[in-house]
């Protein structure tokens, strides 16, 4: 008996048996081809894992699969074994781990292969006459066909009027053929006259920098810190044209898609290569297209976000990690895989370089560096003659605020506006206001579906829940008194915004955050307008933080600069430094001198104080020196497990009898411990009671040991399907 082992995209953590479609030889049949197989009334794409001899169920019991939608696995190996091992190691499904690794149009069943790949012209030697006399129609299609010798495909063919049926005609007739055509990018092979524009001249830190990557042989796993401004973008720029003077290709990951097409554009504009980007705002087909040209060495630098992570090389040179630090490589929900820490994986088992590149690391990252399993290259001065900004703490105890805006900063940016330059005022708040208030009773407007108050948004008017998308009509009258005194508590970008406009009615206020930017080019039209260098004043979110360049701010206002100090989530401080200083950043990049002022009431916070005194590196040691006195990561490892049910308290219950249960069933691994379970720090949220279980472990294999077994109990347990629960390991927050 011949079993096929498949993985298939279900919630089930196991694989399933069936038996090989009618007419398949098994004998050739690799790991990670696909198959549609029948799954009770519906029908599913599977990968197979194995061809076995035996089943556990009797044959007569086993279904055949439908059909062999592959000849070679569409997944080099080595991708199909990093995608089996994330899954194990972040307690995922195998099945939809495995198909989350492919576009979406493999996951589906299409064909693995370009959108125009089978095209149709005609056979050598033939006039539309040898169609028939009376088969006008074949002649006149045979005769596009001879005008197209190099083949024509069947949507262009529609295009011109003609029916696609005729063709198998003129096919059995000998008079025409389809072919294969594997698309060829221009320059796709190209080792010399790589560049379009120069380089540019580094200076000796940078060189440094380059001259250890490019010294690297095989794997190595690098740390490239360097300060807002440093160049870091043009140490990469360098030594990917190595790579690509070496027939390479290589992988560059971004964390927004915001960043994703600028980061495009300067990398188009430096080589004369082809550069694909990857990203959730292109159709499926783009994605495919983009992600065979990877596959196949037609593209020789691929950009994208997250998800790229995947994306499969045909020669792999070097992978990229740009902004390292930031939380949007790890997956929120679903398939939680972090893929900063699965470029590390892959780099090692392609054996190539993988830069890690941040002007504030991530402590883990820093500590793996300074424990020597990365390479750590620090540059510390900015590129050209561009100097750091100077900071400023402003103490708004006892100041008014008018929509979150002192008097004394809003004298600075007058200033800096007459002096010709650019204003970046962040507030990490999108709407007009985080809450409406009843001026009479106190009242607040809050979701009823989540712990949090609603948004008031100006433009269009309604009330917004962030964290579960709920939106309403705002309301007339108080919900508590029916007062018609209802305001506006707190500013966000739109009342920051419209505010400003006030103040500085004759300069453009450019607001950018997720609000403003959906719209497709809208940021890429901002930015342009940012470029110009007229003076102008942005306000946006945490989205201006992230790897811009604008030469000619040169004040950064921070408003809410208090935001992160205080934060129920151990890493809150972290993210917190980090944020200030990415934003910062973004003042003084050229040659004109950069100040930051930020709006506290606490400017005499020590960690405030430490950050602006002494910088990132001084604080980060800090900040490592009470993680590992409090034995939190990266000094030790844990995963959340989590848990959400209709009813309140239901989720907790769920999680402590869990424990009870694992904790009489089994012994626990050496220096793993439980925490909880404890209400989460949102304890509701879009209508779901939510509690969570904290597992922690001194040892990383310790602490898998006791997930697998935790996984396999929950996986059985009747009680677990009465709730939704996940497990995230390696957690980047808590809530």
């Amino acid at each position: 008996m011949v079993v096929l082992r498949l993985a298939l995209p279900t919630p089930m953590r196991r694989l399933f048996d069936y038996l090989p479609p009618a007419g398949i030889d098994c004998t050739f049949l690799k790991p990670g081809v696909r198959l549609r197989v029948p799954f009770g009334n519906r029908q599913l794409v599977g990968l197979l894992i194995e061809v076995s001899d035996h089943s556990e169920f009797p044959e007569h019991k086993l279904k055949a699969a439908l059909e062999l939608l592959d000849q070679t696995p569409p997944l080099p190996q080595h991708l199909f074994d990093l995608a089996r091992w994330a899954a194990s190691y972040y307690q995922h499904p195998i099945g939809d781990a495995l198909a989350q690794a492919l576009p979406v149009m493999l996951r589906k069943g299409n064909a693995c292969e370009y959108l125009h790949e089978h095209l149709w012209r005609a056979c050598e030697g033939v006039v539309p006459e040898d169609a028939g006399s009376r088969a006008k129609k074949q002649q006149a299609l045979l005769a596009l066909l001879i005008k197209h010798p190099h083949g024509i495909s069947n949507d262009a063919i529609r295009a011109e009027g003609y029916k696609t049926e005729y063709l198998r005609p003129l096919e059995e007739k000998g008079l025409a053929e389809r072919f294969i055509h594997h698309p060829h990018r221009a320059n796709a092979e190209r080792t010399k006259d790589l560049l379009h524009e120069a380089p540019l001249t580094l200076n000796e830190q940078q060189q440094g920098a380059l001259d250890e990557i490019n010294d690297s042989s095989g794997f190595a796993p690098i740390l490239l810190e360097g300060i807002t401004g440093s160049g870091k973008t043009e140490i990469y720029l360098q030594a990917i044209e190595r790579q690509l003077g070496m027939g390479k290709q290589a992988l560059v990951l971004v964390p927004e898609i915001g960043l994703t097409p600028q980061t495009v554009t300067r990398f188009k504009q430096r080589f004369n290569v082809p550069v694909v980007a990857l990203h959730s705002n292109m159709t499926d087909r783009q994605r495919l297209d983009a992600w065979l040209d990877a596959r196949e060495g037609e593209a020789r630098i691929i950009i994208g976000t997250r998800s790229a992570i995947f994306t499969p090389m045909k020669d792999p040179g070097i992978i990229i990690v740009d902004e390292e630090h930031d939380p949007s490589f790890k997956q929120q929900d679903g398939y939680r895989y972090s893929a900063r820490d699965l470029a590390v994986f892959r780099a090692q088992k392609e054996d190539v370089a993988v830069v890690l590149g941040s002007a504030t690391p991530s402590l883990e990252t820093l500590h793996n560096a300074q424990q020597g399993r990365y390479q750590w290259m620090r540059v510390t001065q900015r590129a050209g003659n561009a100097k750091a900004p100077t900071f400023e703490l402003l103490d708004t105890r006892n100041i008014p605020l008018q929509a979150g805006l002192s008097t004394p900063l809003v004298q600075r940016i007058r200033h800096t506006l007459e002096q010709g330059t650019q204003v970046l005022v962040f507030i990490n708040r999108r709407g007009f206001s985080p809450a409406l208030s009843c001026h009479d009773c106190g009242w607040i407007a809050d979701c009823n579906r989540c712990d949090a108050h609603m948004t008031l948004h100006r433009s269009p008017p309604h009330l917004h829940c962030h964290h579960c998308d709920k939106q309403t009509p705002i309301p007339a009258r108080c919900g508590n008194c029916g007062s018609d005194q209802l305001k506006p508590v707190g500013a966000g970008t739109e009342r920051t915004e419209d505010t400003l406009q006030k103040l500085f009615p004759d300069v453009p206020v450019l607001r950018i955050d997720r609000d403003t930017t959906q719209r497709k080019d809208a940021m890429a039209q901002m930015m342009q307008q940012i470029h110009t260098g007229e003076p102008c004043i942005l306000v946006g979110t945490q989205m201006l933080a992230k790897g811009h360049h604008f030469p000619k701010v040169t004040l950064v206002a921070i408003l809410n600069a208090d935001s992160g100090l205080f934060s129920a989530d151990f890493r809150g401080m972290e993210r917190t430094a980090q944020l200030i200083l990415q934003v910062a950043g973004r003042a003084g990049r050229a040659n004109h001198p950069g100040t930051v002022i930020m709006q506290t009431h606490h400017a005499d916070h020590p960690t405030l104080q430490h950050l602006v005194q002494v910088g990132y590196y001084a604080f980060a040691q800090q900040e490592l020196i009470q993680r590992q006195q409090a034995q939190l990561p990266p000094f030790t490892h844990y995963a959340l497990v989590r848990a959400e049910a209709n009813g309140n308290g239901r989720a907790e219950a769920f999680l402590r009898a869990i424990r009870e249960q694992l904790e009489s069933d089994i012994l626990l691994p050496a220096g793993v411990r439980w925490l909880g379970p404890f209400p989460s720090p949102m304890e509701k949220r879009a209508g779901m009671h939510r509690a969570q279980l904290l597992v922690q472990g001194d040892n990383r294999r310790h602490l898998h040991q006791l997930l697998d077994s935790l996984t396999y109990y929950l996986e059985l347990s009747k009680e677990a399907r009465q709730v939704r629960w996940s497990i995230d390991v390696d957690p980047v927050d808590t809530f």
